[in-house]
């Protein structure tokens, strides 16, 4: 089934946008302003959809803004509005119009759907572009693109050099329109893990060049709509099975319940296949005759898409964060928005320059998906806001020395830290809030300032009760007992991780004494490495460090 947006405003009504619904709080000039360049860009992107079959965006995110669009229009009292059908060249008429499919939200809209229906099929939701078949005397005689679904190109000439596509028919097909999905075929393509490859947009452009593509030899057909076909569907599959369609029956089942299309719609996403898809249909196989088909008003068959792969999630603000070696992170907070199983609030941009060059403020939209271990990323900035504020960047210069000890201007890197230090020393089920929570009320002084912290102390912190500080202060108490290479790694000693392992030294003074050449004789300490090493060891607040521990009775760090 093609991915073609749908082009009446009453079979998308039905869908709730996923877009952030609340109202933003701009003023009027504002407001008409960012709705002015949307509904420029959608009319811009439907019109080059509609003229060369791709528009540069994808099928999810025109729709997300598209929805968005309405969204602002019906914020600002404005008329809710649909991208405009715009005048084709293709004067084409099809024979029998293509109706279009109703697209579903989620389960809900599919249950009440088919609630009271029988004899349902499903079908895959192949992602290409498509076009009319029409067979006169077992001959094929034309073939015409989609269009606005009651004419379009005429790809006569192109289409019978697709050798997927028969050119000749026999016994009830001799005098037949056919609909389908011109595709390029893959093999093994599994829609979850590579997407859809841009597969529609390929399709398109080898049909609409005006020079002979390679690319059709590549093309295939699957054949969704056969109007005025046999009554029975699966004689309608053989028959066209017969005549050189073969894909409908085989990739066409009954379903009897919604959890039977949600079965198969899951094992379709997750399965090679042998096209590129975006979704499941759901068709009846019951059908009015052709000369009532109408754009729109194909009743008897919907589609439910996959999940996006991509959502558009709007920026609420934008952070700096400083990790414990001093290199700045900037992270983008979000309004959330669900990708897979999981709920996106925040997405790291990376540093400070590509946050720069992606030139990223509040109020963007951006473009986001989930990388490798569901970890979400940044493809791209969906959507600009008009107005263009951006935060400064912290102006301190922090490096693998800096912020040991606290105050306002360190409070990022020193949290980081802390954060760094309770993690080697296993301090389990300490985190951030926490962390932030006694950076506030006991104001550290330094890294492990928090050791000499009392069970009272403990219990007057905001937020812990009598029996979290008793807890806590015993993990407090406890990590004077880990072994002295977890100290080093608390320490953020700027150490080869491959090093460790091979490190004699069990006391702190004997790091203290290891020559230049003794630390370059370790995994992964090169002349660079072992120099930064050096001058971090002889740092005055890191050897102040090393004395405090010595005198809490840490016993890496006391001498013998």
């Amino acid at each position: 089934m093609t991915g073609i947006r749908r082009i009446f405003a009453a079979l998308l009504a039905c869908q709730a946008f996923s877009v952030q619904a609340d109202c933003p709080e701009w003023p009027e000039a504002r407001a008409a302003k960012e709705i002015a360049r949307l509904q420029k860009q959608t009319d811009t992107w439907n019109m080059a959809y509609w003229q060369s079959g791709s528009s540069g965006v994808s099928d999810d995110e025109f729709d997300q803004l598209k929805d968005q669009l309405k969204a602002w229009q019906r914020c600002f009292g404005q008329d809710v509005t649909e991208p405009p059908i715009p005048a084709l060249n293709g004067s084409t008429l099809h024979p029998v119009a293509h109706t279009g499919v109703r697209k579903f939200k989620d389960r809900q809209a599919l249950v009440q759907w088919m609630a009271g229906k029988t004899d349902l099929w499903v079908q895959p939701k192949v992602d290409g572009v498509a076009v009319t078949l029409v067979y006169r005397d077992g001959n094929l005689m034309q073939a015409i693109s989609r269009g606005n679904g009651l004419s379009g190109e005429n790809w006569t000439a192109k289409v019978k050099r697709i050798p997927a596509v028969p050119k000749r028919v026999e016994g009830l097909l001799t005098n037949s329109v056919l609909q389908g999905e011109l595709f390029l075929q893959e093999q093994g393509h599994i829609q979850k893990q590579m997407g859809g490859m841009n597969a529609r947009a390929k399709v398109a452009g080898a049909l609409l060049r005006k020079a002979d593509s390679e690319m059709l030899a590549s093309l295939g057909l699957f054949v969704w709509g056969w109007p005025d076909g046999p009554a029975a569907f699966p004689q309608k599959l053989a028959l066209l099975q017969k005549a050189g369609f073969p894909l409908a029956a085989q990739y066409s089942l009954p379903v009897n319940s919604p959890s039977d299309v949600e079965e198969q719609r899951q094992r379709w996403f997750t399965t090679p296949l042998p096209f590129a898809t975006d979704g499941v249909v759901i068709r009846s196989a019951s059908e009015p005759e052709s000369k009532y088909w109408q754009p729109g008003e194909g009743t008897w068959v919907a589609a439910w898409k996959y999940p996006p792969a991509t959502q558009i999630a709007e920026v609420k603000s934008i952070e700096f964060a400083v990790g414990r070696t001093g290199k700045i992170a900037v992270v983008a907070l979000l309004e959330p928005v669900m990708l897979d199983d999981k709920q996106v609030r925040r997405v790291n941009v990376g540093s400070i320059r590509r946050w720069q060059e992606l030139d990223i403020v509040p109020g963007d939209r951006l473009n986001i998906s989930l990388a490798g271990q569901g970890i979400p990323r940044i493809d791209d900035v969906a959507w600009r806001s008009t107005k263009r504020v951006k935060p400064e960047p912290p102006q301190v210069s922090y490096n693998t020395l800096s912020c040991y000890r606290a105050s306002p201007a360190c409070q990022p890197q020193f949290l980081s830290r802390l954060m760094w230090a309770g993690q080697q020393l296993h301090i389990n089920g300490v985190g951030e809030a926490l962390w932030r929570q006694l950076m506030r009320t006991h104001r550290l002084e330094h890294l492990f300032s928090w050791m000499t912290l009392s069970e009272t102390e403990l219990r007057q912190t905001p937020g812990i009760s009598p029996e979290r500080a008793n807890l806590l202060w015993h993990k407090f108490d406890l990590v004077k007992q880990q072994p002295f290479i977890q100290w080093l790694k608390a320490l953020a000693i700027p150490l080869n991780q491959k090093a460790f392992p091979a490190l004699s030294a069990k006391r702190w003074s004997q790091v203290l004494r290891m020559s230049e050449q003794e630390w370059q004789t370790l995994p992964g300490m090169g002349k660079a490495k072992t120099s930064q090493l050096l001058r971090w060891l002889a740092d005055p607040q890191i050897r102040e460090l090393g004395g405090w521990l010595a005198a809490q009775g840490v016993p890496g760090f006391q001498d013998q």
